[in-house]
C-alpha cells in the first residue's frame, strides 16, 4: 500500500510540474509578444513623428498582432499630416476587425472629421461613442463639442455640451469657439456671461471675435478694458494680437500706443506675431516711422511684419525706403516681389516695375495681375494684352477686373464691354470690382440704357447693395442725366460710406441742386460719417449753386478745426466761385490775395468769370492781366475780356482783344454732340457732313422745317 501510495504522489508531482512549465512557456510567449508590439509601435511613432508614413504603414501592415495603441499611432500621423481619408479608412478597417475603439481613438477621429468637414463620417463616430458609454470622458467630450461646433452645428454641440455633467473650462471654450464661428455674437456673450471662471481663452475668443467685424471692432476694445479692470486672468500674446489689430482697423492711434506700453510691460513687445501686429497698426495709421522703429527692434524679422512694412512705406510714397527693406531681405517671398512691383508702378518707376518682374524666378498669376495694371496704366495696352492672354485661362476674375480697368484706362471702353461679355460666356466669376469699373466705363461713354442693363447683372449677382458698386451706380446715373436712378441707388447701398455720400452730392451739383446735396450732407454728419476733402469741394459746389455763401463759409473755415481737412487749391477756387457768383467780387480778390497758398490760374479765372457775369470792367481786366500773367496762352481769358467789351460798347477795345487772340495762332476744340441710334453714338458738330447719311439727314431737316408753321 505504501509503495502504491508513493507512485501514485509521484505521478500527481509529475503532472503538476508538466503544468507549471507549460503555463510558464504560455507566459513567456505572451511577454515576447507583448514587447514586440511595444517595440514595434515605437519604430512606428518615430517614422510617423520623422513623416515618413509610408515606412509606418509598412511595420503596421507587417505586425501579426496589433493593439489598439497600434491602430491609434497610424490615425493619428495621418491627421497630423493631413491625410484624412487614408486616417478614417484606417478607423473603417480597425471597426471590421473588431477592435474596441477607446477615448483615444474617437477623440482623432472627431478631430479629424471636425478638420476635413465630414460631418456624416463624424455623426457616426457620435453612434459608436454612444455605444460604448464613452461620452462621460471629458477628452470624448470635448472632440464632440469640438467636432460640432466646427461643422456648425451649434445645437449638436449645445445638446452634447448639456448632456455632459462635468464641464471643465475647455469645454466651455470650445462652445463658445463654436458660437462665435457661427457667428452668433449674441448667443457667445450671454455664454461668455454664464462661464463660471472665465479664462484667457474665453476673453480673447470674444475680443478677437468682435475684433474682427467691421462694425464691432469697438466693442473689442472696450471688452479688453473690462479684461483688464476685471483683474480675473492676464492677456497673452494672442489677447494683444487681436486687440492691436483692432486699433489699427478704427485708425485709433493714441489706444493703440496705449495697449503698445501695455504689452511692452508685460514682455511681449519681443513676439514676432505681435510685432508685426504692432507694424500693421502703425502703417494703417499712417505713423511709419513708429512702424519703422518696432521693425528695427526685431531681432530677427519675420517675412509678414517686413511685407506689412513694405506695405506701409509704398503706401506713404516712401519707395527708397520701401526699396532699401526689400533689397535686405533674406527671404522673399510672390508677396514682397508683388508689392515692390505695385510700389515701382504707382511712384512712376515704370521701369523699375519691368526689371523685377523680368527677374523674378517664379512669376505667379498675382506677379501677372500687377504687371497688366502696370502696363495698363503706362499706356502699353498691348504688352498687357499679350500678358493677359498667357493665364486668362486660370479665370481668376483679378486678371479679367484688371484688363477691363486697363481698357477702360486706355479709352477702349468698347474692349472693356467685349471682355466683359466673354467672362459670361466662359463662366468667370464677376466680382463688384467688375461691375464698378463696368458702370465707370458707361459714365465715359454716357450711354445710360447700357448702364442699366448692367445695373440688372448687378442685382442677379446681388452686387448692387454693395456700397463700392452702389456708389458707381449713383455716379453713372448721376453724369448720364438721372438724378432719380442715382438717389434709387444710394437708398439700395447697405452701409454708405464717405465715397456714396460724395457721389451722391457730386450728383445733385451736376445737376444744379445744391440744397438737395446740403441735405445729403446734413444727413451724412447725422450718420456720423466724417467727411474728406472730395466731399467738402462738392458741397463748397453746392453752396455756390444754391447762393448759399453764409453757409458755404461756415463750411470752409471749419475744414480743418472740425474735419481735419487741409483746404487745397480746389476748395479756395469754389470759394472764389461763391464770393463771385454772389456778387462779392472785391470780397474774393481779398480772399485770393489772403491765401495761404499762391494762387493759380483757375482761382484767378473763376474770379474773371464773375467778372464777366456781373460786368466789373474795371477789376476785369486787371483779372485778366494776372491770369495771363500766368498763362499768355490763356484762350479763356482774352474771350471774356472780349465779351465784357462786346456787351460794354468797347468796339475798339473787343477789336485790339481778338487780334492779340489771332496772334497766338491757337484753335478752340469745336464744340459737338452727339446722339445714340440703335446702340450706337453718332458724333456731330456745326456744318459737321462727314457722316455716311448726310445728305439723307439734311433731306428731312430741310423738309421738316419748311413745313413748320412760323
Amino acid at each position: 500500500m505504501l509503495r502504491a501510495s508513493s507512485s501514485l504522489g509521484t505521478w500527481k508531482h509529475n503532472r503538476w510540474k508538466a503544468c507549471l512549465e507549460l503555463f510558464s512557456t504560455l507566459c513567456e510567449g505572451l511577454h515576447t509578444e507583448n514587447s514586440n508590439i511595444i517595440s514595434t509601435n515605437i519604430y512606428i511613432s518615430r517614422h510617423v513623428r520623422d513623416g515618413h508614413l509610408d515606412l509606418a504603414q509598412t511595420l503596421f501592415n507587417e505586425m501579426p498582432v496589433r493593439s489598439v495603441v497600434s491602430w491609434n499611432i497610424m490615425i493619428s500621423g495621418y491627421s497630423k499630416f493631413g491625410k484624412y481619408s487614408e486616417a478614417l479608412n484606417l478607423a473603417s478597417e480597425m471597426h471590421c476587425n473588431n477592435v474596441k475603439l477607446n477615448e483615444t481613438t474617437f477623440s482623432s477621429l472627431l478631430s479629424i472629421c471636425a478638420h476635413s468637414g465630414c460631418s456624416s463620417e463624424g455623426k457616426q463616430f457620435h453612434c459608436l461613442v454612444l455605444k460604448s458609454g464613452l461620452q462621460i470622458f471629458e477628452r470624448v467630450g470635448s472632440a464632440l463639442v469640438y467636432f460640432y461646433a466646427n461643422i456648425n452645428d451649434i445645437s449638436g454641440a449645445k445638446q452634447v455640451f448639456d448632456e455632459l455633467h462635468d464641464k471643465n473650462d475647455l469645454l466651455w471654450d470650445l462652445l463658445l469657439v463654436g458660437y462665435v464661428k457661427c457667428n452668433l455674437m449674441d448667443d457667445a456673450l450671454d455664454l461668455f456671461m454664464k462661464i463660471p471662471t472665465r479664462d484667457v481663452v474665453a476673453w480673447t475668443t470674444m475680443i478677437s471675435a468682435y475684433a474682427r467685424s467691421e462694425h464691432n471692432c469697438k466693442r473689442g476694445l472696450e471688452l479688453f478694458c473690462s479684461m483688464r479692470m476685471n483683474g480675473e486672468v492676464e492677456p497673452n500674446e494672442f489677447t494683444f494680437d487681436s486687440v492691436v489689430r483692432a486699433c489699427g482697423r478704427m485708425r485709433y492711434l493714441s489706444w493703440g500706443k496705449v495697449v503698445h506700453g501695455i504689452l511692452t510691460k508685460y514682455g511681449f513687445h519681443f513676439d514676432h506675431s505681435v510685432c508685426s501686429a504692432l507694424i500693421l497698426f502703425y502703417c494703417q495709421c499712417e505713423a511709419i516711422d513708429n512702424a519703422k522703429a518696432v521693425y528695427d527692434s526685431m531681432e530677427r524679422p519675420c517675412l509678414k511684419a517686413s511685407n506689412s512694412l513694405l506695405e506701409g512705406l509704398i503706401f506713404a510714397g516712401r519707395i527708397n525706403d520701401a526699396e532699401e527693406i526689400f533689397c535686405k531681405l533674406r527671404e522673399k517671398n510672390p508677396v514682397s516681389y508683388n508689392l515692390m512691383l505695385k510700389g515701382y508702378a504707382t511712384s512712376g518707376r515704370i521701369e523699375g516695375s519691368k526689371r523685377l518682374f523680368e527677374r523674378m524666378t517664379h512669376k505667379t498669376t498675382s506677379s501677372l495681375n500687377t504687371m497688366i495694371s502696370v502696363y495698363s496704366r503706362n499706356g502699353e495696352i498691348d504688352k498687357a494684352f499679350k500678358l493677359f492672354e498667357s493665364v486668362k485661362s486660370e479665370g481668376d476674375p483679378v486678371t479679367w477686373n484688371s484688363m477691363i480697368s486697363g481698357c477702360i484706362q486706355n479709352h477702349q471702353h468698347e474692349g472693356a464691354l467685349k471682355l466683359y461679355i466673354t467672362m459670361c460666356r466662359t463662366s468667370v466669376e464677376r466680382s463688384r470690382s467688375t461691375f464698378s469699373a463696368l458702370f465707370q466705363a458707361c459714365t465715359c461713354l454716357e450711354y445710360i440704357q447700357l448702364g442699366q442693363a448692367l445695373h440688372v447683372h448687378a442685382i442677379r449677382e446681388a452686387f448692387d447693395s454693395n456700397v463700392y458698386v452702389g456708389t458707381s451706380l449713383i455716379d453713372m446715373y448721376a453724369k448720364c442725366g438721372s438724378i432719380y436712378d442715382a438717389q434709387t441707388s444710394f437708398a439700395s447701398v447697405c452701409f454708405p460710406n464717405v465715397a456714396a455720400f460724395t457721389a451722391l452730392i457730386n450728383g445733385y451739383v451736376h445737376h444744379g441742386l445744391g440744397i438737395e446735396a446740403f441735405s445729403v450732407f446734413d444727413e451724412m454728419l447725422k450718420h456720423k460719417v466724417p467727411p474728406n476733402g472730395a466731399t467738402l469741394l462738392g458741397i463748397l459746389s453746392a453752396c455756390s449753386c444754391a447762393g448759399m455763401v453764409k453757409e458755404g463759409m461756415t463750411v470752409f473755415h471749419s475744414m480743418e478745426k472740425c474735419y481735419g481737412v487741409i483746404p487745397t487749391l480746389e476748395h479756395y477756387a469754389c470759394v472764389v466761385d461763391l464770393l463771385g457768383r454772389s456778387g462779392r467780387l472785391y470780397e474774393a480778390e481779398a480772399f485770393i490775395r489772403c491765401m495761404p497758398i499762391e494762387a493759380d490760374r483757375v482761382i484767378w479765372g473763376a474770379l474773371l468769370n464773375a467778372c464777366w457775369f456781373w460786368m466789373d470792367l474795371e477789376l476785369g481786366e486787371s483779372v485778366a492781366k494776372k491770369v495771363l500773367s500766368l498763362d499768355p496762352k490763356a484762350i479763356s481769358a482774352y474771350i471774356i475780356l472780349s465779351n465784357i467789351y462786346a456787351k460794354l460798347g468797347k468796339w475798339v477795345e473787343k477789336i485790339n482783344v481778338r487780334r492779340q487772340l489771332m496772334s497766338l495762332k491757337v484753335k478752340k476744340i469745336r464744340g459737338c454732340s452727339w446722339i445714340d441710334v440703335n446702340n450706337k453714338t453718332c458724333v456731330f458738330s456745326a456744318g459737321d457732313r462727314s457722316h455716311p447719311n448726310c445728305n439723307a439727314i439734311y433731306s428731312t431737316l430741310e423738309h421738316l422745317l419748311a413745313n413748320v408753321t412760323p
